[in-house]
C-alpha cells in the first residue's frame, strides 16, 4: 500500500536496480512491491516495471522508470546522519564505488544521478556552535572536504 505521502523518483528503467542498492547499502531499507505496466507506455511496454516500490532509511519512495527525459539534479537530495567516521566512510565508499561521483562538503551522487549528503551529527552540532568562532571554524574546514572527515572538523572546533 502506498503511503499518504510518498517520494517519487524517476528513472531511465534502472528504478528495481537502484532500489535493490539502496536496500542493501542503507539501514531501515527495502525493496517492496514491482509494479508492472498494464500497457505500453512513451518509455516501455506492457509487462515492463513501471513503478518499484521501496523505503531508503525508513523514507516511503517509489522508483518510476518514466524514461530519459528528466535527470536528478542536486535540487533533490537524501541528507543521511551518519553516527561516526566508519559509518560515514561505509556510506559514502558505497555510493561512490558503485558508479558515484564525489563532491564537496559532504555530498556526492550515485550512479543513478541522485544526491547524497553523507553528514556526521558532529558536522551538523558543530557549525551550529554557540560559539561563533567555532563554529566559524569548523565550516571552513568543511567548505574544504569531500567526504567529511570528523577528526578534522572536531579540530577545527577546538581551534
Amino acid at each position: 500500500m502506498v503511503s499518504k505521502n510518498t517520494i517519487c523518483l524517476w528513472y531511465n528503467g534502472t528504478a528495481v536496480e537502484a532500489a535493490q542498492f539502496y536496500a542493501e547499502t542503507f539501514p531501515d531499507s527495502a525493496v517492496g512491491t514491482i509494479h508492472r505496466a498494464p500497457g505500453d507506455y512513451p518509455a516501455g511496454k506492457q509487462g515492463d516495471v513501471l513503478l518499484v516500490e521501496f523505503t531508503v532509511i525508513g523514507i516511503p519512495c517509489i522508483g518510476l522508470n518514466g524514461g530519459p527525459e528528466f535527470k536528478h539534479n542536486e535540487a533533490f537530495s537524501f541528507q543521511v546522519a551518519t553516527d561516526d567516521q566508519a559509518e560515514t566512510d561505509r556510506l559514502w565508499n558505497a555510493i561512490v564505488r558503485n558508479g558515484g561521483q564525489e563532491s564537496e562538503c559532504g555530498w556526492c551522487k550515485d550512479k543513478w544521478g541522485l544526491s547524497w549528503q553523507i553528514t556526521p551529527r558532529v558536522l551538523i552540532e558543530a557549525i551550529a556552535d554557540p560559539d561563533p568562532a567555532a563554529a566559524k571554524r569548523a565550516f571552513e574546514a568543511m567548505m574544504q572536504m569531500g567526504k567529511i572527515d570528523i577528526a578534522t572538523i572536531e579540530a577545527a572546533r577546538r581551534g
